[in-house]
């Protein structure tokens, strides 16, 4: 169909109130790399508003990668490590609450940059073990915080780049009797001082086509996907749309002048940006145990429209967004318990934790603007590792221990489909239902005095064949900050559908 541009411009523009996370750096898992890894590290000094006042503290961040990727290959960070160096000023704290030892969890914004696109990872859960706190005139101390991070890969050629910048500090105190302090400890989110160069790690991304041949020079590679999209809003603020009309005028003009790439606007996200919380529940078949375990109800925190791209010459929106989960100030759906038939006849039950890693969870959502209807296509991406319990085979507690776990994250992908006029399906304002498919990791670190991995993973997990691990999550429409006195506020718990 062809669409004329002025005529498509001139349609009002449709508002969208959810959407995904858009990364030009698409999370994509495929082959390992088998390229030579180089050892990254570099020094930073961070500005952190600590209660004594500010501070700047030295952090040193390393991991190990590798030098060249094909584009879509999959880049696994290793030996991540973030050293935080700690001045006595910072310390001072502490020391009046008669604290004997500090630990910290870290939270480190990486921005993964290939050409002109660029988008912000999060290295979360990175854990430096308590470190013995110097006396009065013991001078600093140093934290080093470790652990797993999410894979990247890019999606173009050209020279990708991997550096630091938010880091988030969570730091917590203990008594000498191994007791929490009170208060207990201290958040603080440091940003990089100005003037520096925070460039972690240079990586070079070939072509598929030629994985042998040069890379291309910055400016050179062909550019990134563009993002992929959302659905309609209400309640946005009078000075938004003001704005946002005005941007609209300037791109009728270019189009009134014959300039193409006026058509998509990208709108600020300062000027729809909102926040919103919801509740999602549903089942996840284990093909393997013929059976299915409840998920949720998960309590879901959204931040809206972090991204709003409107192409009126391709009638299609885009919008991103970024939800967690939430579940006692934990990143993880709510422990639930389900009984199977093990090997099809041993009656097995265990509770099963999925917890939320890397990122956060994206929804991709795609409308089409030129039919009355508006049809949109949701996709929503979460990575999570799943864990292990208070298992019992045939009434009989199995000790599996305190970390029976995955061994490494998996990708569960959710779709939903429907319109926006009149609403029907699923829309990421109003929920609805998700499908999908997920393929589970093999287990580690189960058992106490016995190796118990290879039970599981042949009880459970999956040999990755599409139809494994069925899943159908239902989500309760968002109560959106802006309209706290709407009706779907406070937020309600879902229906969860078979």
């Amino acid at each position: 169909m062809t669409v004329d541009a002025r005529a498509a411009a001139r349609r009002p523009i449709h508002w969208a109130v959810g959407g995904a996370l858009v990364v030009a750096t698409a999370l994509v898992p495929s082959a390992e790399s088998a390229a030579a890894e180089q050892t990254s590290e570099v020094a930073l000094h961070y500005a952190c508003p600590f209660p004594s006042g500010p501070e700047e503290l030295d952090v040193v961040v390393s991991a190990v990668l590798p030098t060249s990727v094909r584009t879509g290959e999959e880049i696994r960070p290793s030996q991540v490590s973030v050293e935080v160096n700690l001045e006595p000023t910072a310390l001072a704290r502490f020391g009046e609450l008669d604290a004997a030892t500090l630990s910290a969890v870290a939270r480190l914004t990486v921005r993964n940059t290939v050409g002109d696109r660029s988008a912000d990872a999060s290295w979360q859960d990175l854990t430096a073990p308590p470190v013995a706190l110097p006396g009065p005139d013991g001078g600093g101390l140093a934290l080093t915080a470790t652990g797993d991070v999410p894979t990247v890969s890019f999606g173009s050629p050209g020279r990708a780049t991997l550096a630091p910048a938010e880091l988030a500090l969570s730091l917590s105190s203990l008594t000498e009797a191994g007791e929490p302090t009170t208060p207990p400890g201290l958040d603080v989110t440091c940003e990089p001082a100005p003037g520096q160069e925070p460039e972690l790690a240079a990586i070079t991304v070939r072509g598929d086509s030629d994985p042998t041949a040069p890379a291309p020079q910055p400016g050179e590679s062909d550019p990134a996907p563009d993002p992929t999209p959302t659905r309609p809003a209400e309640d946005l603020p009078p000075s938004a749309r003001a704005k946002i009309d005005a941007l609209t005028d300037e791109r009728l003009e270019a189009l009134d002048g014959e300039d193409p790439g006026s058509c998509p606007i990208e709108i600020p996200p300062e000027w729809v940006m909102t926040t919103a919380e919801t509740y999602a529940a549903g089942y996840a078949n284990a093909a393997k145990l013929d059976g299915a375990a409840a998920l949720g109800p998960a309590f879901m925190k959204v931040v809206l429209n972090k991204r709003y791209i409107n192409d009126s010459c391709a009638s299609t929106v885009d919008v991103s967004s970024e939800v967690n989960f939430d579940y006692q100030g934990r990143r993880q759906l709510p422990p639930t318990k389900a009984t199977f038939l093990s090997y099809g006849f041993m009656p097995t039950t265990a509770t099963m934790t999925l917890e939320q890693v890397g990122p956060p969870a994206a929804i991709h959502t795609h409308t089409v603007t030129n039919t009355p209807t508006y049809p949109e296509e949701t996709t929503v991406t979460a990575q999570l590792v799943m864990r292990l319990s208070d298992v019992e085979v045939n009434g009989v507690p199995l000790d599996v221990g305190p970390d029976c776990r995955t061994e490494r994250s998996f990708e569960q992908v959710l779709r939903g489909y429907g319109q926006s006029y009149p609403p029907a399906g699923y829309l990421v304002a109003y929920g609805g239902s998700l499908t999908g498919y997920a393929h589970i990791p093999p287990f580690e670190g189960c058992g106490v005095g016995e190796d118990l991995d290879p039970i599981f993973t042949a009880a459970i997990s999956s040999p990755g064949k599409k139809a494994d691990n069925y899943t159908k999550m239902t989500q309760a429409p968002l109560c959106v900050a802006t309209n706290p006195e709407g009706p779907d506020c406070p937020p309600k718990v879902p229906d969860p559908e078979r």
